[in-house]
């Protein structure tokens, strides 16, 4: 079912199918699956899980989660097809094949995080319906429980505490402060992808303010979707999850066809 996608879509759809190498670079909450409540409740929508698996197996097609989520969280909720590359923790973590090393923190990051630990474990205390969301390489803070007041006044006392941290890395998305001991983003990932792949173009779809940085280095010939509302650099918008299973569909459909004409 691909009548909800629009014409404009389909020929950018249709154009990049044709590419000679394709990286099929995708967030995970909020794209491939709706937002929840609790994290670990995620999973991806089923055809759009089925669509990256039929990626997976083409020819001169490379898949990948670009992911806010730690690797192992990733890997638990996502349950990608086995050739699919994986950052994680918005590119602090990378996942690139079985002798991918394991994530090393400096003796002077793994401290900082210490603090940043100590932070949010205050604002979770002091806070209802606050969360703390511990990462190999940072710790996040999660208000999507909590009562407005309580959101605005736990994100406060982390940004006053841990701020001006000269090792430390503040961030915000969707009702979350995040904080790493690593400073990268989906930007960055999204370009070494390409540069390891040798992809000659690439899809990247996202909804969150730090998938932004990843619409930023899109190049010519590559496509960007924002999935859902909200100010984007990308070109096309869908407006939820749930139409992002057709847009895969027609870019498969597409893409088959080039190999098997």
């Amino acid at each position: 079912m691909t009548a909800d996608v629009s014409a404009a879509l389909r020929t950018a759809l249709t154009a990049l199918a044709r590419t000679p190498h394709l990286l099929l670079a995708l967030d995970f909450d909020g794209t491939m699956a709706p937002l929840v409540d609790h994290a670990a409740d995620s999973r991806p929508l089923p055809r759009s899980a089925a669509a990256l698996a039929a990626f997976a197996q083409l020819p001169r097609t490379t898949t990948a989660l670009v992911s806010g989520r730690a690797l192992a969280s990733l890997r638990t909720v996502a349950t990608p097809p086995e050739p699919t590359l994986l950052v994680g923790s918005h590119g602090a973590e990378t996942w690139l094949g079985p002798d991918s090393p394991a994530l090393a923190l400096t003796t002077e990051q793994a401290a900082a995080l210490e603090l940043a630990r100590a932070a949010v474990t205050e604002a979770t205390t002091l806070f209802k319906g606050t969360v703390l969301e511990d990462k190999p390489a940072g710790v996040v803070l999660h208000y999507r429980l909590a009562k407005e007041q309580d959101a605005l006044a736990a994100v406060e006392l982390v940004i006053q505490e841990l701020n001006a941290h000269p090792a430390l890395h503040l961030s915000t998305g969707k009702m979350v402060l995040e904080i790493s001991a690593i400073k990268s983003n989906k930007g960055q990932s999204l370009t070494m992808l390409r540069e390891l792949t040798g992809a000659t173009a690439t899809l990247f779809a996202g909804d969150d303010v730090t998938d932004e940085h990843a619409f930023e280095v899109l190049r010519p010939g590559d496509l960007g979707i924002k999935v859902g509302p909200g100010t984007t650099a990308a070109e096309f918008r869908i407006g939820g999850p749930d139409e992002l299973p057709d847009v895969l569909e027609l870019l498969l459909a597409a893409r088959t066809r080039h190999f098997n004409p």
